[in-house]
């Protein structure tokens, strides 16, 4: 059984093993064992933290094996994009010409940047190991980060984005980033983001970024195929992110030009799904397998404690309590009489 915990100091040589896997772009893990610290000591102070108003917490979670205690994968979420400064992004326009004298009138395709999703929660860092790609406990710790939310809405805000990372050739460069922001960094797309560190708040980003419409149709062909489009080992969390409700149309990525996803929480199937019930202890009966039994993901109701597992019982809609096991139980940090969070899987 797997559990998906808040990230703890001693996960730090877990998490610089998981860094040390190539991943595209850069809304990942932090490289560094400094940075993976640091990350890991703002996760612990926003969890304890007592919170009114979204700001700059920062929330870490792991998905861990617990038999095996080893850490496969890991999802995070930040309260406010952009808290200390301005969340930038190109938004996707379309700009109407017409020329009464030609009879001539057509839409054009145009990026414009923006600072829309500034204050919107955000989605970061979903990773999994090779095992577990594909599987239902990835679909728990994509989800444990909007179940943390439903029990604790104050901490973030009622809209909800997810960069993911864009199309990169196998030497690491960008089509989208060298047919624009490259004219205007006047550097590799790589040296690029090691300059801005994965962020898009920073101000050299307005300062050096065209504040006019980019019109599509002047960007060469590689570049207009690469917008929107996801690297390749991002199809699953797209995959996860789109089921529940997430939209990939009108955000693309300032520097890949890969999709950002967006959504208010009430589009989203945990927010609608979620069904708060009493802890019960299963009883094994000789007749209990002729019931249907569902797969939900179940997370304890408690902000500073938060656990989630995976669980199989009956259907929850019409009851009033679920019935956990013993070593759910104990997985959760919840007994008999406890609230709980059940989102169907």
């Amino acid at each position: 059984m797997y559990v998906v915990r808040p990230v703890e100091l001693a996960d730090i040589a877990a998490l610089e093993a998981l860094a040390a896997v190539p991943m595209p772009g850069v809304h990942t893990l932090p490289k560094t064992r400094d940075k993976i610290v640091a990350m890991i000591e703002r996760s612990i102070a926003s969890f304890a933290a007592h919170v009114d108003i979204p700001s700059e917490e920062s929330y870490l979670l792991v998905l861990e094996s617990p038999h095996e205690r080893q850490i496969v994968g890991t999802a995070a979420m930040f309260a406010a994009a952009g808290s200390n400064g301005t969340y930038f992004s190109f938004r996707n326009d379309v700009i109407q010409q017409v020329s009464r004298d030609l009879n001539i009138s057509h839409s054009v395709h145009a990026l414009t940047l923006c600072s829309e999703l500034t204050g919107y929660s955000q989605l970061s860092s979903f990773y999994v190991g090779e095992r577990e790609h594909g599987s239902a406990e990835a679909a728990l710790l994509s989800r444990a980060r909007l179940m943390f939310a439903v029990l604790a809405p104050h901490r973030f805000a009622d809209r909800f984005f997810v960069p993911l990372a864009g199309v990169t050739k196998d030497d690491g460069s960008s089509p989208f980033w060298d047919a624009l922001g490259r004219k205007f960094f006047k550097m590799d797309f790589l040296d690029a983001e090691r300059t801005i560190g994965g962020a898009r708040n920073r101000t050299l980003i307005v300062e050096l970024m065209p504040h006019y419409p980019v019109y599509v149709p002047l960007l060469p062909g590689d570049a207009q195929a690469a917008m929107g489009q996801i690297h390749p080992s991002g199809e699953l969390a797209f995959n996860l992110l789109t089921a529940e409700g997430f939209e990939a149309d009108d955000y693309i990525d300032i520097f890949d030009g890969g999709p950002i996803l967006q959504a208010h929480k009430n589009s989203l199937r945990t927010f609608t799904g979620a069904l708060q019930r009493r802890v019960a202890t299963s009883v094994e009966q000789p007749d209990r397998g002729r019931e249907p039994q569902l797969r939900y993901a179940v997370a304890s109701a408690t902000e500073h404690d938060f656990r989630a597992v995976i669980t199989h019982c009956p259907a929850l809609d019409a009851q009033l309590s679920v019935a956990l096991s013993v070593e759910v139980q104990e997985a959760l940090r919840v007994a008999e009489g406890d609230t709980v969070i059940c989102v169907r899987i």
